[in-house]
């Protein structure tokens, strides 16, 4: 048997010294440097002068640049990246604090030209060039914006799309409309960086594109109005769903991206740069600054409710009584974190009453499945103290089962295969929040071990055959808000196994037989953010704390004893807890695969601890 007592104290002490005086955890939410970029082009826009915070973001930006004058999104992403190079390179000039001919930012040029110039880079990144003026508008909307007045039963409609993806299409339909830009005093000049051909070409081609454009206009030539009274009506209704949507923070549902963008969206509707609203707007994402080795870093939004459901559940898990100051603190920082706001999933899930947990410490109107799951169980110790919250949660989870057996991360059946064709890059993870094994395999585990939910019930029968279904020929599970192939498989056999699928379901076999195929020669567990971009599980070459984690909880919950596996992931992790590399820097959480990748700060804790409370559990 293992000692996991020292690894078990180390930890919890780290947790008890960083819980925040209202009992939250406020790690860190690290998303490499577009936000920081976006900050300083924002705040050079709206003549902001925070010269203190500006100067300590091109510092972060600058200590991030490669070698060869790139930017990357995770270590091992080749040469670079020239979305990330070209958004580093461009606030770095806006600042105006640095110049084209220092050394630094001629091989940031160089590596964009030679990787095909601005029109190589994301379709996100193209619209904040063209809000700044370095970049055409598409003569043509990519998107009309009649299309936000389509009723709901017409096949494509505002409320097909993801919230993420209406949160942030309401600002660009309106900005795309009006070919909106603004000139700034800072803005350098793009100009040599321009790519191939013709701009109007780089945004968009694909005939299933034009094809379903075809459907959507059809659609609103049904609608009744005149052309430009419905243009009116549509451009009224879009800004109405952002300020409808408003934080009490000022933010747009807590989300940098779409709070940048209906910034500039309200400035195009002839809002003055010292509007309330717009100088609200900018406090909040401010107030979501955090510092990372002494650097200032723009958060794309905050983790607090998901880091202290995750971090309480699993000191409880860890023998921490639900007495211990330490819980009860977090406890009652979750309970005043519930919602009881009816959001857009009400659109798609008329049915469900409110009642569930959302990500960030300011979001209040937009819950998801993983939070409320994290949160349930976080509390599960005294669900008898607070029957109500605790029935509004399992009432909320329970309703947002998708009608093919899994679970989304906010709204139900938004998946129709159309959104497919839209023109936005990475449309499927902005546009659509399909079932995934991730979030369905961790309802699983909640509902088996912290409910009396009947395994036989329909809702849990539906979801075992949905993972069942949608098993790789490998036995991995594809995760789709962690990386990625390991945190899959990891919450589809902690949630099978939860419900009672015996261990020697051939599933959990080939599942774990798979888990085992991939252990490094160290004992631990490796996974590339390459496996996102190639939609197959690429071997990161190196373990990783939160890696061998994952794969160790699931082998432990299949395990009859401690095989020679599990000893030798467990020796990886016990010997690697102080471990300071570019491993322990290295996203173990995704937004959007290829373009989007989050390092939590909360998960070489939460994890670890998790895998020894379940090892000394079980063996010990």
């Amino acid at each position: 048997m293992m000692d996991t007592s020292k690894g078990r104290q180390r930890i919890l002490d780290t947790l008890r010294k960083d819980q925040s005086p209202d009992g939250s955890w406020a790690y860190p939410f690290e998303t490499g440097i577009s936000t920081d970029a976006y900050m300083i082009i924002l705040l050079r826009t709206l003549d902001i002068y925070d010269q203190e915070l500006i100067e300590g973001l091109c510092r972060r930006i600058i200590s991030r640049q490669q070698k060869n004058g790139a930017w990357k999104l995770f270590y091992d992403e080749g040469e670079g990246n020239v979305t990330a190079t070209v958004e580093a390179y461009y606030a770095l000039l806006f600042s105006g604090l640095y110049r084209k001919d220092e050394e630094r930012l001629r091989a940031a040029n160089r590596f964009i030209i030679a990787n095909g110039g601005l029109s190589e880079v994301s379709m996100f990144t193209k619209i904040m060039l063209a809000l700044t003026g370095q970049y055409e508008w598409p003569s043509h909307p990519l998107l009309p914006i009649e299309m936000i007045l389509l009723p709901t039963s017409f096949p494509i409609n505002f409320y097909s799309f993801s919230v993420f993806g209406r949160a942030n299409l309401a600002p660009i339909l309106i900005l795309a409309e009006r070919k909106f830009s603004i000139p700034s005093a800072y803005a350098p000049d793009l100009s040599d960086l321009k790519g191939r051909g013709e701009e109007e070409d780089q945004w968009v081609h694909s005939s299933e594109w034009r094809s379903l454009l075809s459907l959507i206009q059809d659609g609103i030539k049904r609608l009744f109005g005149v052309k430009g009274e419905l243009r009116r009506l549509a451009l009224e209704r879009a800004e109405t769903y952002m300020l409808n949507h408003v934080e009490p923070d000022g933010t747009l549902y807590s989300y940098y991206s779409c709070t940048f963008l209906m910034i500039f969206a309200l400035l195009s509707s002839g809002y003055k740069k010292t509007d309330p609203v717009i100088t609200k707007a900018v406090e909040g994402l401010r107030a979501m600054k955090s510092e990372v080795k002494g650097l200032p870093h723009m958060q794309y939004t905050t983790a607090n409710v998901w880091n202290t459901s995750l971090i309480s559940f699993t000191l409880q898990a860890a023998g921490v009584s639900h007495e211990d100051p330490m819980v009860t603190k977090a406890t009652k920082y979750l309970l005043s974190r519930q919602q009881d706001r009816y959001g857009d999933w009400v659109v798609h899930n008329p049915n469900g009453m409110p009642g569930g947990w959302g990500f960030s410490d300011v979001n209040t109107m937009n819950p998801d499945v993983d939070d409320t799951t994290a949160s349930l169980r976080s509390i599960s110790r005294m669900a008898s103290r607070h029957p109500t919250a605790w029935g509004r949660g399992v009432s909320w989870l329970l309703s947002m089962q998708n009608d093919n057996g899994g679970w989304p991360a906010f709204e139900k059946n938004t998946d129709s295969k159309l959104l497919q064709f839209l023109p936005l890059e990475k449309g499927p993870f902005l546009l659509m929040d399909p079932s995934c094994a991730d979030l369905t395999g961790r309802t699983l585990e909640f509902l088996g071990n912290y409910t009396n939910l009947p395994a036989n019930r329909p809702i849990v029968r539906n979801a075992v055959q949905w993972l069942f279904n949608n098993q790789r020929t490998d036995g991995s599970w594809y995760g789709r808000w962690g990386i990625c192939y390991i945190y899959g498989t990891w919450g589809a056999i902690t949630g099978l196994q939860a419900v009672g699928i015996p261990k020697s379901h051939p599933s959990i076999q080939k599942a774990s037989a798979w888990l085992m195929s991939i252990q490094n020669s160290d004992g631990g567990w490796g996974e590339s953010c390459q496996s996102d971009v190639q939609m197959t599980y690429v071997p990161l070459k190196t373990s990783t704390l939160t890696d061998t984690a994952w794969a160790l909880d699931a082998l432990i919950a299949v395990a009859n004893r401690p095989t020679a596996a599990i000893q030798k992931g467990m020796t990886y992790l016990l010997d690697s807890l102080e471990k300071e590399d570019w491993t322990t820097d290295y996203p173990k959480g995704q937004g959007m695969g290829g373009a989007f990748y989050i390092h939590y700060h909360s998960y070489r804790y939460i994890f670890p601890l998790l895998a020894f409370a379940h090892y000394q559990r079980k063996f010990e």
